[in-house]
């Protein structure tokens, strides 16, 4: 048998090692191998996704589940702590995506670095009895700082918010990018999946049907009453007796509290979320790639409304979002419930903006 010199060996584990920690590794000067080389053989043609904030709840399965997306050929795992074991343990996963490790704000910039899909789950977790208004100072600064990297970086991606409050933390993103010049209102979207994939299972349960075979449109926001299920939309059609509605909508909108009360201070829905966000980013990568009807519901700046953002069904394309649909035909039920989230939601539409302006 051809026995391989020492050299090629060290080599070849240089390769290996280069995109679990390649900026550390040519910090210290063991190789002088270039980032676009260090992927294994095979590895697929598609698109380059950061995640920020892989470390968390949220992150760590998030993670995991984009390494299994087929469209994702480079993954980038970026937080501020335990950042090499994540992504050591995802990498390991025999899946296309070439993953890569940034550990702390200084390495920021390079996880960032020719994006075309960056998903920001990054921020502390509910806990009992907080409300995301509660979470609003630790997470808005955290999501500022994040935005700023991402308009020097890569200013064309796709952005995706999950840091909650989702209703203050996506006018802090707008309001960062339009400083930095790099504001394109199509490609900021703050991911509400969740809402729909509760919604889609509750009724799911409520009509004894598979959870995939329903489609409710939830509007508005991502938090409390600004959560606005429309249940005379659904598909199938079915209609709900005033008891049905009424539970149903008090069940979406308090989902988040729900799991928060189940956890009992052990965390907020972490792995239902990073399911929805996995969903939801598979279908802006597919809006990419160019399928057509890719029609999903997201928080984005909106004309549908009187309020600059408001979540509705869009169509997601090459562009990020290429059309936003009106409302549709609302009961006496659904519109009382939008007059109780247009107010709710201007208020925290506006804490986000002043705090981004200030």
């Amino acid at each position: 048998m051809k026995q391989h010199g020492g050299g090629d060996a060290s080599h070849r584990i240089a390769r290996i090692s280069a995109h679990l920690d390649p900026h550390k590794l040519q910090m210290e000067g063991k190789t002088s191998l270039e980032l676009q080389n260090c992927r294994a053989k095979g590895g697929s043609s598609g698109f380059k996704v950061a995640i920020l904030g892989a470390s968390g709840g949220i992150g760590q399965p998030l993670s995991l589940l984009m390494k299994m997306n087929p469209l994702v050929s480079v993954l980038h795992l970026y937080d501020v702590a335990n950042t090499p074991g994540v992504t050591s343990d995802v990498s390991h996963m025999d899946t296309g995506a070439v993953v890569r490790g940034f550990l702390g704000s200084q390495q920021l910039e390079n996880a960032l670095t020719g994006m075309d899909l960056v998903i920001i789950p990054a921020g502390v977790p509910r806990k009992p009895g907080m409300t995301r208004d509660d979470l609003f100072n630790i997470n808005a600064g955290i999501v500022k700082t994040l935005c700023e990297g991402i308009s020097k970086c890569c200013p064309d991606a796709i952005v995706n918010i999950i840091s909650n409050p989702v209703n203050s933390t996506v006018p802090i993103a707008a309001e960062v990018f339009k400083k930095a010049g790099t504001y394109d209102p199509k490609k900021l979207l703050g991911v509400t999946m969740l809402d729909v994939v509760r919604a889609n299972t509750f009724v799911a349960e409520v009509l004894g049907l598979d959870p995939r075979e329903v489609d409710v449109p939830v509007v508005g926001g991502h938090a409390g009453v600004t959560i606005l299920p429309l249940l005379s939309q659904i598909k199938p059609p079915c209609s709900f007796t005033s008891e049905e509605t009424a539970y149903l909508t008090s069940r979406i909108q308090n989902g988040g509290t729900e799991v928060v009360e189940a956890k009992a201070g052990a965390g907020s829905a972490t792995l239902s979320m990073a399911y929805a966000a996995v969903k939801f980013a598979d279908a802006c990568l597919r809006g990419l790639r160019g399928d057509a009807d890719v029609i999903k519901c997201a928080f984005v700046p909106s004309v549908v409304t009187e309020l600059p953002f408001f979540a509705s069904k869009v169509r997601l394309g090459r562009n990020g979002v290429e059309e936003i649909y009106t409302l549709g035909p609302l009961n006496e039920f659904e519109r009382a419930g939008l007059e109780m989230a247009k107010k709710e939601l201007a208020g925290s539409i506006e804490k986000g903006i002043s705090f981004a302006t200030k």
